[in-house]
């Protein structure tokens, strides 16, 4: 990566060295050039740097910073909120260098010195806060030993930030941009019966396990008899005891989360009614949907979402199912009303053919970006698709792009 600072600081001497050489006349078109240079190296400090960006280009950003690792505490992470004094950080920030000066180490010394007097650079350039407030990032980014290549990185996020904060670390805190990716829309996922339970959420298209739970309950007793009877209130008892403990966990998993729009149960006959019973109200209140189903280990999670579809209706996950497969679909029954591919969406694009394109998300950023200007240039649908489902991995193996066209193309 080119430091800008030292590419034009040389070019500059330079110049300033050919004024002295040549004539009068000229002198004064040479410090015209000057001025003009330094608005483009303003220009290079701020442009493609600042500026308020998508979730999508958001995750990019701290995709690419979370692979930075310092050698010591000496990655610097400055945040500023939205409506902030820029002025005050750096006077902040200009004082941290001070107390820099007392690290003993000399290299992650001179290494968080130069990173703040990067930072510090970077908000004069800046000059005032954006509308959504900033984060800047900081740091050595050589990968060789003993070589320094400190950078800086900036991004006024799609939301406004409100957290004031400086750190040294040997990782950037992204955790605060990270929040404003999270999907809000969030469900807790219950499968169980009298033997086992699994806990789960299901977050935008993610279904991720959080608790697994076995009872050690027996099967029924199958002998007749008084005895029998006796066991088989035994073993009510010891299920019983089972439903709370789920309930228990539940409550440890779900209670007081804000996001959390609701809860869904799963399992086998009558089991799924006892234990709800047992439930903290709040947490009864909550649920949305029961459904019959026969697993009750992680799959069940997988099963109860899919039998949710009705409840979902709203979540990123099931519409992500419906327009794949209402592609696929037609991509069977009458395939001159699709398209996939790069190169042959992009040439449907260009016809101005698309009513909806559908993009993979771990599709390359650059395919992303091209198939995106062609998608608004025509006023075409955009739809980012996760490959977290069967449907979305998929679309990435028909090349990680496809479409569903407005009109039927080709013989």
């Amino acid at each position: 990566m080119i430091d800008v600072e030292f590419y034009f600081s040389c070019l500059n001497f330079y110049l300033v060295f050919l004024i002295i050489k040549i004539d009068k006349n000229d002198r004064l078109m040479m410090v015209c050039f000057l001025l003009l240079l330094h608005n483009l190296y303003i220009s290079c400090l701020v442009e493609g740097i600042i500026m308020a960006v998508t979730e999508r280009e958001l995750k990019k950003f701290v995709k690419g910073l979370e692979y930075v690792k310092g050698r010591h505490t000496e990655l610097v992470s400055v945040y500023i909120p939205a409506g902030y004094d820029i002025i005050k950080i750096i006077k902040h920030l200009a004082e941290e260098q001070g107390t820099a000066k007392n690290i003993k180490d000399a290299k992650t010394r001179g290494n968080v010195i130069d990173s703040l007097e990067k930072v510090i650079r970077h908000l004069r350039v800046v000059d005032k806060t954006p509308e959504n407030g900033l984060a800047v990032f900081a740091g050595n980014v050589s990968s060789q030993e003993g070589k320094i290549d400190i950078q800086v990185w900036s991004v006024e996020p799609s939301h406004a930030l409100n957290i004031r904060m400086y750190r040294c670390d040997n990782i950037f805190v992204l955790e605060p941009l990270m929040e404003m990716m999270e999907v809000k829309d969030v469900y807790g996922l219950v499968v169980m019966d009298r033997r086992e339970a699994t806990i789960g959420f299901l977050k935008g298209t993610v279904i991720k396990r959080t608790k697994h739970l076995t009872s050690g309950v027996p099967g029924k007793f199958k002998a007749g008899g008084q005895s029998a009877q006796r066991f088989e209130r035994l073993i009510e008892g010891m299920a019983l005891d089972f439903y709370r403990k789920i309930a228990d966990s539940c409550m440890q998993e779900f209670f007081g989360k804000k996001d959390l729009k609701g809860i869904i149960v799963g399992g086998p006959g009558p089991t799924k009614e006892k234990f709800i019973d047992q439930l903290q109200t709040d947490l009864r209140n909550k649920v949305i949907s029961v459904q019959d189903i026969t697993y009750t280990d992680e799959t069940g999670l997988h099963h109860l979402v899919e039998k949710s579809k009705d409840v979902l209706a709203n979540a990123i996950i099931v519409e992500e199912k419906k327009i794949m497969n209402r592609f696929l679909e037609m991509l069977g029954r009458n395939p001159r009303l699709t398209s996939y591919g790069k190169k042959d969406v992009l040439e449907k694009l260009d016809m101005g053919a698309v009513e909806i394109v559908l993009i993979s998300e771990d599709m390359a950023d650059h395919d992303v970006e091209e198939i995106e200007r062609k998608a608004i240039d025509f006023g075409t649908e955009i739809k980012i698709i996760s490959t977290d489902t069967v449907e979305g991995k998929q679309l990435f193996d028909l090349g990680g792009v496809a479409a569903i066209l407005r009109y039927a193309v080709g013989g």
